[in-house]
């Protein structure tokens, strides 16, 4: 059965929102501690699995009072999270483990036990009822529910185990090709345009202003931290618009397609082009790519990735002739042999469809 998670704002009381700060704290103690007692097995030659370091967390907790209070979930999941980052380190995905300090995103970890959800509320441990700005969208067996905190809100991210899913009949609905960049998010073969909001752009003045503000308060000072939740209000507000049109973009496009083509991309090699670095990070491409796959496979529709080097702007869609040469500047696109003109964009995307067809 497959899992899914549907992220919820919530609505927390002051004192809320300090116990949903203390269980953060509290996962980060066990986070770091488990991490110590790993580092000084190595140091031996002992290499300890998530499960010693628990149970030596577990008689190390007994002396602080404080810990009683706390939901032990958040220091179990915690502990999980070290053993998870331990495996990616010895299969050399990742570096090594680091430290976690108070201003690491904030969140903890909570399994199915004591958790249940009604309406536009959540029952957790210890704490009780917690209002929720939405219900829950999925329904099926809760498998575990984490707790985060972005700039001034907390979210409630919640996992539910789902009945498989009925795949729609799109046996209708044409191929689409998808051209993305920068000025046009996405562009379709059919010739529809997607508007590419680019919000850091937007707001690229006043987050210039607000860092400067920053830079002048005394370090870790009273007014240093408010200046910086101002800072994270801004970031975020830049976030939710460029999710935003993200959503509601890839919504669109798989509900009228019956299979999709689209383009590789490298984005590390894109963002090596200082030139372009800045307005491709705020396009946020990837992320962009990766909804519309993820919402594709969900109604069962077919996604064609063209091959890395696959020239979809220089090739003529009506002939197939491919320029040799083909400068950005150039938004319309001229083809020599059948002496067809049309918009870049839609040349690449109708490229991309035949991928599909072909």
């Amino acid at each position: 059965m497959p899992y899914k998670t549907h992220k919820i704002a919530l609505a927390p009381t002051f004192r809320e929102r300090r116990w949903f700060a203390s269980q953060c704290g509290y996962a980060r103690f066990a986070y770091n501690h488990a991490l110590s007692d790993f580092k000084a097995g190595l140091e031996h030659d002992n290499f300890q699995s998530w499960q010693t370091l628990n149970d030596n967390f577990n008689k190390t907790k007994k002396r602080y009072d404080w810990t009683r209070s706390q939901d032990q979930r958040a220091a179990l999941y915690a502990i999980k999270h070290l053993g998870q980052a331990i495996t990616n380190w010895v299969s050399k995905r990742v570096k090594f483990p680091k430290f976690k300090g108070r201003g690491h995103k904030q969140s903890w970890t909570t399994d199915e036990q004591s958790v249940r959800v009604e309406d536009k509320r959540i029952r957790l441990p210890k704490i009780g009822w917690i209002k929720m700005r939405e219900a829950l969208r999925f329904v099926g067996k809760i498998i575990q529910v984490t707790i985060s905190r972005t700039a001034h809100r907390w979210f409630a991210s919640i996992t539910v185990e789902t009945e498989d899913t009925e795949v729609v009949d799109t046996s209708t609905h044409p191929v689409i090709g998808i051209d993305v960049g920068i000025n046009t998010l996405a562009t379709l073969s059919n010739g529809t345009k997607y508007d590419n909001p680019r919000p850091l752009k937007r707001y690229e003045r006043k987050l210039r202003r607000e860092q400067r503000k920053l830079s002048r308060k005394v370090f870790k000072s009273k007014n240093w931290f408010k200046q910086k939740h101002r800072l994270e209000r801004i970031h975020y507000r830049i976030a939710c618009i460029r999710t935003d049109a993200h959503h509601k973009a890839t919504t669109e496009i798989v509900n009228r397609a019956s299979a999709i083509g689209i383009e590789t991309l490298k984005i590390t090699n894109m963002l090596k082009n200082r030139k372009l670095a800045k307005a491709l990070s705020d396009s946020a491409l990837g992320g962009f790519l990766s909804k519309l796959k993820t919402k594709a496979e969900a109604r069962g529709i077919s996604i064609t990735e063209a091959a890395q080097f696959f020239a979809s702007s220089k090739t003529c869609s009506r002939c197939g002739h491919k320029k040799d040469d083909l400068t950005l500047s150039e938004r319309t696109y001229h083809c020599s042999q059948c002496d067809v003109s049309i918009d870049r964009d839609v040349n690449a995307a109708i490229n991309l469809s035949h991928l599909v067809v072909g």
